[in-house]
C-alpha cells in the first residue's frame, strides 16, 4: 500500500513515496522514492497535465441553430421555394430556397446581415449537418436569390408554408389575430431601388430611417404567422387594413382546402384600436367574418360611468383581477355588443403614468409663472396662452387642472393654475384601467377555440342577454382627440369618426390645489 510521507530536512518539507507490504508476516518498506518539494510536485502535475490538454480548441454554436434547421426541414421550406421557383442555376453555390431558408435560420438565431452572413455561418457547427460551407455564403448570392422570386411566387410560396405548418403542426385556424406595424431599415434615402422604403411616422420613433409597413395575420393557437402584407412605410395602417381583410377572407377557405380540412362556420378576426373607423367596420361586417376588435372608450363614453359591482371577475386563475361587463351599444353606425374590461394591472400603472404627465406639466407652468411674475417676458398674450396651451395638451391633464392668464401686456401678465383632486379623483374611477371591445353578434368559444368555457360563461356580468368571448383583444391607451384628429384629418370618410371620437367639453371644477407665482 503506497502512501505519501513528508520529512523535514534543515527546516524544510520534503515529500516520499512510500510502499509498505508484509514480508514474512511482519510489515516492511519494499519501496521508497523521493518525490520532492510542494513546489517540484505542483510543477511535475502542471506539466502532465499540460501533455493531456489539446494544443487548440474551438467552440462552435449548435443547439439553436441545429434546431431552427430542424423545424426549417420538417416544413420543407428550402424545397417549396425551389418547386415554385424552379431548378438552380449549374454555376449556383446552392439552390434559391436554401439560401432563403438559411436567411430564416439566420434571423432567428443571431440577425445579421448578409455581408455578416459568412462570418457567423463559421461561428456555428451549422456545416457539419446542414451541408453548406462558408464559401458558397458570399452576400451576393443572397442578394442574386432574393431578386430570383417574383412577387406572385411569393405568394404562392407563403401560401404553401402556411399550408405545411396547418398540416406539420396541427393549427387551429378557426381564430386569427390581425395587426399591423411598421419597421425602421437603414436603405439609403438616395437608394431608389427599395420603393417600399418610404420616409412616415415611424413607431419606432426613428424619424431618420426609411420605413418598411407590414400587415400579419397569426393563428391563436401558438401565434404561427399564416398571413402578411408589406407595403410603403408612408401609408398609415387603416389604409391597409381593408386590404389585409379581403386577403385574409380570400385566403381562409383556400388554406383549409388545401390543408385537407373543412373551413370553420366561422373565423374570428381580433384587431387593435388602430384599425377603427366606420369603413373598415363596414367592410369587416360585409365579409362575414366574426371580429373581436378593440374601440376607443370615448365611443361609448356612458359604458365608462356604469358602477363598478355592475363587472364580475372573468377568470381569477387566468387573468387574475380582470373583471368585464356585457352590454349592446351603437358603434360606428350599428348596434353592436360590447364589452367593458377593467384590469387592476393597468389601472395602476396609467395612475402612475398620470402622475408624472400631471407633475410635468405642474413643473412647466411655476416656470412660467415665475418668467411672466418678472415682467421679463416679451410674449404677446396670445403667445403666452398658446404655450399654456401646449403644457397642457393631454386630455386627462386638462380634465383636472385649470388656469387663468391676467394681465393684457408682458409687464402684467399672471398665471395661476388649479388642480382639482376631486375631478382627478374622477378621472382615475372614470377611465383608468378600462378598455372596450366590440364584437360581432355570434361567436361559438367552443367552435373557433378561443376559451374552453361554455358559450354563456356564468362570471361575466350580463346588462344585455348573448354570448360573449373569455378573452380581451388588447389594451391600448385610449385615442385622445387630438391623436384621433392627426390621423384621420387626411381621410375625408372618416370624418365621421372625428366628430364622434371628440371628447365633449369638460364642465369647471371646483379649484382644491392652487399654485401661483
Amino acid at each position: 500500500m503506497a502512501s505519501l510521507y513528508k520529512e523535514t530536512i534543515n527546516g524544510k518539507p520534503y515529500w516520499y513515496l512510500r510502499e509498505m507490504a508484509r514480508v514474512d508476516g511482519k510489515p516492511k518498506m519494499v519501496s521508497d522514492r523521493y518525490l520532492g518539494s510542494a513546489a517540484d510536485i505542483e510543477a511535475l502535475h502542471d506539466a502532465r497535465e499540460a501533455e493531456s490538454l489539446p494544443s487548440k480548441s474551438q467552440h462552435l454554436g449548435f443547439g439553436d441553430t441545429a434546431a431552427v434547421w430542424e423545424i426549417l426541414n420538417r416544413l420543407d421550406v428550402a424545397g417549396i421555394i425551389d418547386d415554385v421557383v424552379g431548378a438552380r442555376r449549374s454555376d449556383a453555390g446552392t439552390s434559391v430556397g436554401t439560401y432563403l431558408a438559411l436567411a430564416a435560420l439566420n434571423r432567428v438565431v443571431a440577425p445579421t446581415s448578409e455581408l455578416g452572413f459568412a462570418d457567423w455561418w463559421k461561428s456555428t457547427a451549422a456545416d457539419r449537418f446542414t451541408k453548406v460551407p462558408a464559401s458558397v455564403l458570399d452576400h451576393r448570392r443572397f442578394w442574386d436569390a432574393l431578386h430570383k422570386v417574383t412577387e406572385d411566387q411569393l405568394a404562392e410560396i407563403e401560401q404553401r408554408l402556411a399550408v405545411a405548418m396547418i398540416t406539420t403542426f396541427s393549427l387551429n385556424i378557426s381564430a386569427l389575430t390581425l395587426d399591423m406595424t411598421n419597421f425602421a431599415t437603414y436603405i439609403d434615402s438616395a437608394n431608389d431601388k427599395a420603393p417600399i422604403a418610404q420616409r412616415g411616422k415611424a413607431k419606432q420613433k426613428r424619424t431618420d430611417l426609411r420605413l418598411v409597413g407590414l400587415g400579419l395575420v397569426v393563428t391563436r393557437d401558438g401565434g404561427v404567422p399564416l398571413v402578411a402584407h408589406a407595403y410603403p412605410g408612408n401609408r398609415t395602417d387603416v389604409t391597409q387594413f381593408p386590404l389585409m381583410i379581403d386577403l385574409l377572407s380570400a385566403r381562409h377557405t383556400a388554406l383549409a382546402a388545401q390543408a385537407g380540412r373543412a373551413a370553420p362556420a366561422e373565423m374570428t378576426v381580433v384587431f387593435d384600436a388602430g384599425q377603427n373607423s366606420l369603413s373598415i367596420f363596414a367592410r369587416i361586417t360585409a365579409t362575414g367574418l366574426s371580429f373581436v376588435g378593440s374601440i376607443p372608450p370615448s365611443v361609448v363614453a356612458d359604458l365608462l360611468t356604469l358602477p363598478a359591482n355592475d363587472r364580475r371577475i372573468v377568470d381569477q386563475d387566468r387573468f387574475g383581477g380582470l373583471s368585464a361587463v356585457e352590454t349592446r351599444r351603437t358603434v360606428y353606425g350599428s348596434e353592436r355588443r360590447v364589452i367593458l374590461t377593467h384590469s387592476p394591472t393597468l389601472h395602476d400603472k396609467q395612475a402612475v403614468g398620470f402622475v408624472q404627465t400631471l407633475s410635468k406639466a405642474e413643473v412647466l407652468l411655476t416656470e412660467l409663472a415665475a418668467t411672466l411674475a418678472r415682467g421679463k417676458t416679451r410674449r404677446s398674450t396670445e403667445q403666452v396662452a398658446e404655450e399654456i396651451r401646449s403644457i397642457t395638451h393631454d386630455y386627462w391633464v386638462r380634465r383636472v387642472l385649470t388656469w387663468e392668464l391676467t394681465g393684457t401686456t408682458p409687464a402684467t401678465h399672471q398665471l395661476t393654475f388649479t388642480v382639482d383632486d376631486d375631478a382627478r379623483l374622477a378621472l382615475e374611477t372614470e377611465v383608468f384601467g378600462k378598455r372596450v371591445e366590440a364584437s360581432t353578434e355570434s361567436s361559438p368559444a367552443r367552435n373557433r377555440g378561443l376559451a374552453d368555457t361554455p358559450e354563456t360563461p356564468p362570471h361575466i356580468s350580463k346588462v344585455d342577454r348573448g354570448p360573449l368571448p373569455t378573452f380581451v383583444s388588447s389594451f391600448l391607451p385610449p385615442l385622445n382627440e387630438k391623436s384621433v384628429q392627426s390621423k384621420h384629418q387626411r381621410r375625408r370618410d372618416y370624418a365621421e369618426q372625428v366628430r364622434l371620437l371628440q371628447p365633449p367639453d369638460q364642465p369647471k371644477h371646483a379649484h382644491a390645489n392652487s399654485y401661483s407665482a
